[in-house]
């Protein structure tokens, strides 16, 4: 059964509920720890609680709580189930915290005044930035109960599109912008675009000013321009040291005096990895035995 739109407080618990997720994921809890105990806090008017309830039942079969949320097709969305399975599987590098961030994120947004442009372009973008695969990410953003059936027939073409045409002049076609553009160009008050128009006269223009560039200004502006939810990103890589170079120079001295009790409990300290090789003198020898 496909999923439906579901009432805002849904949304709303639903953010709580991958925030918490990660959070205690974070604390080294596990999946199955999070799902015994986090259920009793989720608003029990809404269906959140027994769908957790069978996600844990899916986690203890399954291993996997995307198994869980596919089969909850009524309640999670192709797209959610789809963001947490890349992150369960073993060969991606999809990391399970960016993940939850992105499900919540998108839960916030869903809870507040969500159009099917804005969830679009939130949902490529998550696909487009973590590498997660345009083929099966598009389907799944397909499936979602926002998008009518003009929007889920554009965007299953736009995996075969993307390899040859620029993502910026694609949106930008299918804008309002451009129908406007047309009319002026060609003194045609009356046209009308024989498909689709699915962006308005805003998304239209700032797709046109990123036709060439990197897509991922396109998404910038329009996060600035329109509000639209911004993806998530990984932390960047800790350029400084941990701890202060005389800290660490103290750590390194405690580690090694304890392995060297620990040597010690074992039988004793073998000095063998303290002694020096000794100088090999036989070539000084026999030359100056030759002299002699």
């Amino acid at each position: 059964m496909p999923s439906t739109l579901l009432d805002r407080e849904e949304y709303i618990e639903q953010a709580y509920f991958f925030r918490i997720f990660r959070e205690r994921i974070e604390d080294n809890l596990s999946s199955q720890e999070v799902l015994a105990s986090v259920g009793e806090e989720i608003l029990a008017t809404t269906k959140l609680p027994m769908a957790i309830d069978f996600l844990r039942a899916e986690m203890l079969q399954r291993g996997r709580v995307s198994e869980g949320m596919r089969r909850l097709s009524h309640y999670f969305t192709s797209f959610q189930a789809f963001v947490m399975g890349r992150a369960e599987d073993e060969e991606s590098r999809f990391d399970a915290r960016i993940a939850f961030q992105v499900l919540e994120q998108e839960a916030e947004y869903r809870s507040e005044e969500p159009t099917p442009q804005g969830l679009f372009m939130y949902q490529f973008e998550c696909i487009a930035r973590n590498r997660l695969g345009y083929d099966q990410g598009l389907r799944a953003v397909a499936d979602d109960p926002m998008f009518d059936e003009d929007w889920r027939t554009w965007i299953l073409r736009l995996n075969g599109l993307l390899g040859t045409q620029d993502f910026a002049e694609l949106l930008y076609r299918r804008s309002q912008h451009h129908v406007a553009e047309v009319r002026r160009r060609n003194q045609t008050p009356d046209y009308t675009a024989s498909y689709p128009v699915l962006f308005d006269v805003q998304e239209g223009r700032i797709a046109r000013a990123n036709i060439g560039k990197d897509p991922l200004h396109m998404f910038a502006a329009l996060q600035r321009q329109l509000g639209y939810p911004r993806v998530p990103r990984p932390a960047p890589p800790r350029k400084e040291p941990l701890f202060d170079p005389a800290v660490e120079m103290r750590f390194q001295r405690l580690e090694a005096r304890v392995q060297l009790l620990e040597s010690e409990e074992k039988g004793g300290i073998d000095l063998t990895q303290f002694y020096k090789d000794a100088p090999d003198f036989s070539d000084s020898d026999d030359d100056h035995a030759g002299h002699v």
